[in-house]
């Protein structure tokens, strides 16, 4: 008989899963990853083979922000794209079974580099060619033929940055725990400002250095993107944002402080660009815009996450900082579309 399992999986519920979803699996037993702030991560093992499952967080839920159809649906579409993901194992949209949707993929061997201590065991030289291999990898994300890929329903390119504009905001107003007038100016001037889509692409929706899985032999070299929840096809420009937002001190607190996606070791946000622009051939216009969006996102997702941890419902460690992040957040969003 399992014993008790982790927060949010029951381990007679899982084994009875793994029996019947997962062929050769033997008896399982699982574990809480550390590094999610959104979706529970769990590693799952039999003592000879290892998987990932992820599950919503236990309650406090936005709209469309932690959907594991999408997730497990754009990550089995990538097998094979050159786009680097982990094996898509199987989706269990039936609630009775876990309680909530989830979504099973290999477990991927590798390094995520979450904090300024774990860049230390690098050189300069290491880490400015994991940056640019992260821009890289992005590009080759954004180049995915989505017909080819069979992703041709998956989203609505055309008025994605109207939509998503409108859905943050509505987000904030479900999970806003204060009161925080700038937040609202940064979204009616993002809405003044708002160019005409740059183009239409798939987008992870989540890119930062700390959702990608590396060689720990090798930084540069990209073994899996992971956390895939806000994945649709929309515009490109969109990606870059933000992963241009989540290079700012204001981030840290998100990840209880010194994120490896704020170190001045990496590649400056203007070189970062420039490779962005060279390896996609795209041209990177509206910057101020796509940057102050990325803001916006950002801190409304913190938001959502501080509003969690204030009703007892995050598990794992190290939430208590991220609501500090928020306001940073929305004043650096200002600055830049100001």
């Amino acid at each position: 008989m399992p014993g008790p399992g982790p927060a949010g999986l029951d381990p007679a519920a899982l084994q009875k899963f793994f029996d019947r979803a997962v062929p050769g699996a033997g008896t399982v037993s699982a574990e809480l990853l550390h590094g999610g702030r959104s979706n529970l991560t769990y590693r799952v093992t039999d003592g000879v083979s290892s998987w990932v499952l992820r599950r919503p967080p236990l309650g406090g839920l936005t709209p469309s922000a932690h959907d594991m159809t999408r997730e497990f649906r754009v990550v089995e579409a990538l097998q094979g794209s050159g786009v680097p993901v982990a094996p898509a194992i199987a989706l269990e949209e039936d609630t009775s079974v876990l309680g909530a949707p989830f979504a099973v993929v290999g477990h991927v061997d590798g390094t995520v580099l979450r904090t300024q201590d774990d860049l230390a065991a690098f050189s300069d030289d290491d880490i400015t060619r994991c940056a640019y291999r992260l821009i890289d990898v992005l590009a080759r994300l954004h180049s995915v033929d989505v017909r080819e890929a069979g992703l041709s329903g998956f989203g609505r390119p055309q008025g994605y940055l109207t939509r998503q504009l409108r859905r943050w905001h509505d987000q904030w107003t479900r999970v806003g725990t204060r009161a925080l007038p700038g937040l609202d100016v940064l979204h009616s001037r993002l809405v003044e400002i708002r160019p005409e889509e740059s183009g239409a692409s798939i987008v992870h929706g989540d890119y930062r250095i700390d959702n990608a899985i590396l060689d720990p032999r090798d930084p540069a070299v990209v073994l899996a993107l992971v956390d895939w929840e806000m994945a649709t096809l929309g515009d490109p420009l969109a990606d870059l944002g933000l992963h241009l937002a989540y290079s700012d001190p204001a981030f840290d607190p998100v990840l209880g402080g010194a994120a490896a996606s704020t170190s001045t070791r990496l590649p400056p946000a203007a070189d970062l660009v420039a490779r962005y622009a060279e390896t996609s051939g795209r041209p990177v216009v509206n910057l101020p815009f796509y940057r102050g969006f990325g803001y916006f996102k950002a801190a409304v997702i913190a938001e959502g996450i501080h509003a969690r941890y204030r009703q007892g419902l995050t598990v794992g460690e190290g939430f208590e900082t991220v609501g500090a992040a928020v306001p940073r957040l929305v004043e650096a969003g200002l600055a830049v579309v100001r």
